[in-house]
Order: C-alpha cells, then structure tokens, then sequence
C-alpha cells in the first residue's frame, strides 16, 4: 500500500463510500488522493499532469453521481488514475501500465467502473450520447456524464456529437476540463454565484416559464426573446459557443474548488428535462504538485521520477531514438529546402517536431487535436509546392484515413506521412500499437511506404521523400532507441521500390521489411548453423515492392519468409500476390508469411510483445524448421502466446 499517509482514501474502496463524507472530509480526501497518485505515478511513469488537474473533479463526480448506474467517460483516458484508484483498482494503481496490470487509459474489460475504452480522444461524447439515447430508448433514468479536457475538445468529432446532441435534446451531462486553453473568463466568486444561480432548478423552473410566456407573444418576439438570454449568459460567461450547438451552458467554475463544484454537480444531476448540459470547469494541469505545475508540459507523461526532487528515470545511455533521428533528419533537409513544412497533431515532443520547430517555428504547425484536418491542410500546402511532412503516430493516422484516400491519394498530391511509434509500443498497449499502416497505406494507389531497418535507414528514408513529388508517401519507424549504428552525414536518396540482400544462402529466404531486420539476420545464424544456408534480404519498401528480388528469392530458395511489425493484410499479402500471378507458388516453393499475432495485444515491454506477437528469434527458426517439417526443441509449431493476466 501507500506510503503517504492516507486516512480517509483508506476508508474508499468504491465511490459509494464518498457519498456520506462532508464537503470538509471531500476536501481533505481530494488532498490524499493527489498525494496517492503523485506517488503511484513515480513508481510506474505515465500520464501524470492531467490527472493531477482532475483530483477534485474526480471526488466531486463520484460523490455526487451513482456510479457505475450513472456512466462516467472520460476522454481522454489519461486523466483516469485518480478514477481508477477510486474504484476498487487502488491495490493495483502500481501495476499501471506493466505487463498484467492495469491500463494506462479507461477500459471496459477491467472495471464496470469504466463504460467505454478511451485512449484516442475526443470520443466521449459521441460514445455518452449514444448511451443516452439507449438509456430513453429502454425507459431508464441514469445519467451519462462525460469528462472531455486535456486538449480533446480541438477535435472537430467532438463538436460533431455536440451539433447531434443539441438536436436530439437528450438528457447529456458533459464536463469541460478546461486545462489549457483560455476560452473563457477568469474564474472567481462572481462567476461561481452564477453557475449555481443558472443550474438551480429554480433557475431552470423561471426559465421555463419565461420560455412558455415567451410562446404567447408573435414569433418573432419570442425568437428574439429566447436569443438575448442566450446572448446574456454567452456575455457573462463565455457560453455563447455551447448554446449555439444546442446546449445549456453553466459556468465557468473552478474545477479545483468542491465549494464550487459539489453544488453545481448536484443542481446538475436532480435537472429535469433540460436536454444537454455543459458544464465548464477551469482546471489546472498538474495541480498540487509544485515541479508539475512549473513544468513547461506539465509533466504531461512521465517515466519514474523521484517525488522530492521530480526527477525522472532515465535509462543508460545508448543509441539516439528513432524520433530524434527523424527530427534530425528533417532539420537537416529543411536547412536545404525552404518549402519543407512540419505538421503534427497536438505531440511536437512525441514526434519530435519541437525541435524542428526552434529551428523553423515559421514553417512548424501545430494543430490540435485534429488529424484529419492535419492531412487536409497538408494537401493544401502540397498544392502550392510546398513539402508538407505530417509527423504522426501511426496509431492516430488512422483518424484521417478519408483524408488520406480523398484529398491526398486520389489527386496524387506529394504529402509525406512520418508515421512514429509504428509496430508494437510497449506500455500504451493496444490503443496505440501502430499495427496496421502497412495495410491501410498499402492498398492505396501511387502511395510509396518505406519501412527502415535501422536509424541510418531513416535518415536515407527522409531524404528519399524530399525527393519524391508526384505521389504521397509514408516512412514508418518504431519506437525506442536506435540500433547503435553510425549516423550518415547526409541521407541517401534510394531507389524507389528497391531493397537489398544482407546475406547470401541457398536454402531459406528471409525478407524483413522494417527493424524486424536485426532478428532476422540472428535467426539466419542459426538456420545456418543447423544446415539450412539462410539469405537475409532487406525489403526497405512496402510498396511498391521490389519484384525482381523477391522473385529472385523466390526462384533460388526453397522457403520464403517474410517478416514485419505489422497486422495481416501488409507487406506480405503484397508479396504473395505477385508471387502468386507470376505462378512462382506452383511448383513447391514454401512461403511464411510472418505478421503480428490477429488479436490485440495488452501494455508490456516492447521486448515481450514482440513474442506475443510471434516475431522473435526464435518465432523465425521455428518458421523456417517447420517449413522442412522439422521442430525446433521444446517448441512445437508457433510459439505458446505469453499470458498476461489481468
């Protein structure tokens, strides 16, 4: 358990345990829970600041609403430590983001406490008005509350389920965790009176009657009527955009004063038929911690630190990181060519555009939130010759799918996607495990994949795709650190389409697309080693494919494999077709095709999803032994997966 003192959190098991505290004992328990997750945190690393700036808004939902009958969402899912240690997961808040235990982010098959999975954001109320409208459709009389902040509400899904909400006027409670961007008024005593005045049901009663009196004048009167009271409150508190959607606005309140927030958490849950509410709560992130609070970010996602000195853990020193190559690579290209623009959606640090960005803060954007629209303005700059590069993970590329189809594939406009964090991601888990590019970006018509093998792959992978102007194209690469190898001073502009042999053998084929590269040339050490010559190709390219190698492979081998960090559908559906019409499978040739296992696969080491996954070392041997009918020792066709537990 804790070794902060904790008296109060000890007597919380669930959430129903707040509900007999005073406002005092709510106060004091808010104080322990920040201090439980401070410390919680500095064992395990995570998401940190955004936690912290939700403490009292935590304890005042859970003490107010009847959880789990009343569905809780928030989004983005980051902000739930404090939630999770709340609801019978304290015992296990150590286990976050570790092999078995808990997840980094809201999800359904840990905890009835958690109604919908949230680790992209901007879902929730999309997701809440969902349940709400079930919730009327059975009869029933819960409420759904949503917890949007952290940046989530700059993506335009969010404003899309407001527009739909406003016009169903079902009954939605949704929170604005306003942590980092000013869109209203100071916060104060003045504005706290009013919210409480505004979602007071005799507030809310005088409304209504001045509505239905308002009805008995001409049309006109009463539109007008209805629009200076809008205006009014919008004038007073900042609202007038949450009105227009269709929502009753209250606020702003200071989301860190349960003085503030318990009575207008309360006036909101017993309002009767007052279709969406919005209520808007100013936080502040990585409150209560002094070194998060003075943090330029935050200390927005962490490793393990020390709690006295904020100090974070930091591993031996070794190679650079993928990221850091790439920023390199780009500052570097960039010094050249001044039409080179950087975009990222809401993570400079994550993709490593804060430092392009010192460097070129004129041609660095930042967009929120908002990947689809990222895509969109990067087809636009394509447009006027400019070089856009959208660096995002390649987990959220998938929110811009359309755009990427539509607006860039389909007019063959040169839009480069940097697509970090590619293949499995370790302690984020399957949220954010970058599986599945290779399929969606393969399929595309004119699009150029490149996979690097190694961080001075990268840098020649940036340099090809300056020169590439007639088509999108996409390099992904890993998280973590490099392999260690020597940097080139300048990138190497690459054949498009071409990859290369590592090594050469007779009687196994191995062609790796990406870092799976490093264990292929290890398994081939061993296949040799047990008789069976083993070539090691290097694919470099997931489309187009380079289709005199691996018909050469094909033609000289007895066995083929191909292995990448990607789900089925990638790079070898790709090189199995051509095989297939170039009939180089109908006569004997036995091809293993090696993807990432078909399930999602929890938060752990990247090291050890790699074997859940089936491409290690040892995944590699036993393909290329089993083609020959032979079975590697103590292990009997594909590896036993690893069970993580719960």
């Amino acid at each position: 358990m804790s070794p902060v003192q904790t008296p109060l959190l000890d007597r919380v098991r669930y959430p129903a345990d707040l509900r007999n505290f005073s406002p005092e004992q709510l106060r004091q328990l808010a104080d322990e829970l920040r201090a439980e997750t401070i410390d919680a945190v500095s064992v395990t690393g995570g998401h940190l600041g955004a936690s912290l700036g939700v403490v009292e808004l935590t304890v005042a939902i859970h003490a107010i609403f009847d959880t789990p009958r009343d569905r809780l969402l928030w989004d983005v899912g980051h902000q739930a430590y404090p939630h999770k240690i709340l609801t019978g997961r304290r015992d296990r808040i150590r286990t976050l983001r570790q092999g078995g235990g808990l997840s980094g982010f809201t999800k359904r098959s840990e905890s009835e406490y958690d109604p919908f999975g949230a680790a992209h954001s901007s879902t929730s109320i999309s997701a809440g008005l969902g349940m709400a409208v079930a919730r009327d459709l059975k009869g029933d009389d819960r409420n759904v509350i949503c917890v949007i902040g952290d940046g989530a509400m700059s993506a335009g899904m969010a404003y899309e389920a407001m527009n739909n909400a406003g016009a169903l006027h079902s009954r939605l409670i949704v929170i604005l965790n306003d942590n980092d961007m000013s869109i209203a008024p100071p916060v104060g005593a003045m504005s706290a009176y009013l919210s409480r005045l505004m979602s007071s049901r005799s507030f809310l009663s005088l409304r209504e009657l001045g509505a239905k009196m308002a009805k008995r004048f001409p049309r006109g009167i009463e539109r007008t009527l209805g629009r200076a009271e809008e205006y009014a409150r919008g004038i007073l508190t900042g609202g007038t955009l949450f009105e227009e959607l269709g929502f009753y606005y209250v606020g702003p309140i200071d989301g860190h004063n349960l003085d503030h927030l318990l009575p207008v958490l309360r006036n909101v849950r017993e309002a009767d038929e007052t279709g969406p509410i919005l209520v808007h709560a100013i936080t502040q992130k990585g409150k209560g911690y002094a070194l998060a609070e003075a943090s330029a970010d935050k200390l927005h996602s962490v490793s393990r630190f020390n709690v006295i000195t904020g100090e974070q853990a930091k591993a031996p020193p070794g190679p650079p990181s993928y990221t850091n190559v790439f920023a390199a690579a780009l500052i570097a290209e960039a010094e050249k060519d001044p039409s080179i623009i950087a975009i990222t959606a809401a993570m400079p640090s994550g993709t490593g555009l804060d430092k392009f960005g010192k460097r070129f803060p004129s041609r660095t954007f930042d967009v929120g939130i908002a990947e689809q629209h990222a895509v969109t303005f990067a087809a636009g700059l394509a447009t006027e010759g400019m070089k856009p590069y959208c660096a995002i993970y390649s987990t959220f590329m998938q929110r811009a799918f359309d755009q990427v189809v539509h607006d860039v594939a389909i007019q063959s406009l040169p839009v480069r996607f940097a697509l970090d964090r590619a293949g499995p991601v370790g302690n984020d888990g399957a949220t954010h495990s970058g599986s599945f590019d290779i399929a969606y970006l393969g399929c595309l018509p004119g699009m150029v994949i490149m996979a690097p093998s190694d961080e001075a792959e990268l840098v020649h992978a940036v340099a090809t795709s300056v020169t590439i102007n007639d088509r999108p194209s996409a390099f992904r690469y890993p998280r973590g650190e490099g392999t260690g190898v020597a940097l080139p001073s300048e990138g190497e502009i690459l054949r498009i389409g071409k990859g290369r042999v590592m090594r050469e053998g007779h009687s196994i084929a191995i062609l790796s697309l990406g870092p799976r590269l490093g264990d292929a040339l290890k398994a081939a050490d061993e296949l040799t080693a047990r008789g069976f010559p083993t070539t090691v190709a290097d694919a470099r390219f997931a489309k187009p494919i380079d289709t005199a190698l691996v018909e050469q492979l094909a033609r000289h081998h007895e066995v083929l494999i191909t292995i990448e960090e990607g789900s089925i559908g990638g790079f070898a559906s790709q090189v199995m077709h051509h095989l297939a019409w170039k009939g180089l499978m109908d006569h004997g040739l036995k091809v293993r095709p090696m993807v990432m296992a078909d399930k999602f696969i929890d938060h752990d080491s990247q090291a050890k999803q790699l074997v859940e996954a089936g491409l290690s070392v040892r995944d590699i041997v036993v393909a290329g032994l089993g083609a020959f009918g032979i079975e590697a020792p103590g292990v009997t066709g594909r590896p036993v997966q690893v069970v993580t537990g719960r």
